[in-house]
């Protein structure tokens, strides 16, 4: 079994990010799930767009008290992706005690930014507004993702222009393998999402950390050439010189797919990508 897991792992890795959409699905549904944890709703709106849905996790066994909440976003190149391949994401972080939201957003060339911030903001709004029939705490947040999902969840976090007053519920954001400084735009995906924007520094979550902003964990894999680890370093710096903690934790044989997929339960013996992430989480949300 484990070795059907590699090789999907690796045949999505052959594929690239832009196209690891119908692998994922692929390993969604083949690789087990945490059974401690369940999935409460799928596909709620949280707007008038089809791509604007969300579903929801937490743990098989809920207690009487509200659980802090995660919203977590998906990667793909801002082009790609699809929330119903990251059941075992959504599963993996519910069992380690959280309330989980994964949304789904509008995609390139449908939107172009700041489109898919813009849902983003709106699914954290929803998320906010009616968590709490769901077990959560809607003032205890931490912004999540993978790749464009953890730029996504970045800019969420650290420009608010987005949030508004619900800004003051984000306790931390916790990145993975994310692009936060990026410029110039040198591939075809950033330039198709950022490319008319006439003020390019302004997409970019470096240029927006400030002091009182929420702490970060910013992990990546040292072999990551997709997104490299610097954006990671960039990020941590800036929050540093604004008096924000930030740590950044890189993982040694780790790249841009494995970060992600080390979530699920066959393969999170590898690297310690699911602790790090939910001990991040618990500490902010508990206030620590």
């Amino acid at each position: 079994m484990k070795f059907i897991f590699a090789l999907i792992v690796l045949a999505a890795i052959g594929l690239g990010v832009a196209y690891w959409t119908s692998p994922l699905h692929t390993f969604n549904t083949l690789v087990p799930k945490d059974g401690n944890a369940r999935k409460l709703a799928e596909g709620v709106a949280f707007g008038e767009n089809p791509r604007q849905r969300l579903d929801i996790y937490a743990p098989a066994e809920s207690p009487d008290i509200r659980l802090p909440m995660i919203v977590f976003f998906y990667g793909g190149s801002w082009n790609s992706g699809t929330r119903t391949g990251y059941d075992f994401a959504g599963k993996a972080l519910a069992a380690q005690g959280f309330v989980v939201v994964v949304p789904d957003y509008r995609l390139v060339p449908e939107t172009r930014y700041p489109g898919f911030v813009q849902d983003g903001a709106a699914a954290v709004r929803w998320a906010r507004e009616n968590i709490a029939e769901y077990g959560g705490d809607p003032e205890n947040v931490v912004l999540s993702g993978h790749s464009a999902g953890a730029y996504i969840a970045a800019m969420l976090a650290y420009d608010d222009r987005w949030l508004g007053d619900d800004h003051s519920a984000v306790r931390g954001f916790a990145g993975l393998a994310g692009p936060f400084d990026f410029l110039p735009l040198d591939t075809d995906s950033t330039r198709a999402a950022f490319g008319d924007w006439p003020d390019l520094p302004e997409t970019q979550p470096v240029n927006w950390a400030g002091k009182g902003d929420p702490p970060a964990l910013l992990l990546h894999g040292k072999l990551d050439t997709t997104v490299k680890p610097r954006n990671a370093v960039a990020l941590a710096a800036a929050l540093d010189n604004a008096g924000v903690d930030a740590r950044v934790i890189e993982y040694e044989g780790v790249d841009h797919i494995d970060i992600l997929t080390h979530l699920s339960r066959p393969l999170r013996s590898r690297s310690t990508v699911l602790r790090d992430l939910a001990q991040f989480a618990h500490a902010r949300t508990r206030g620590d």
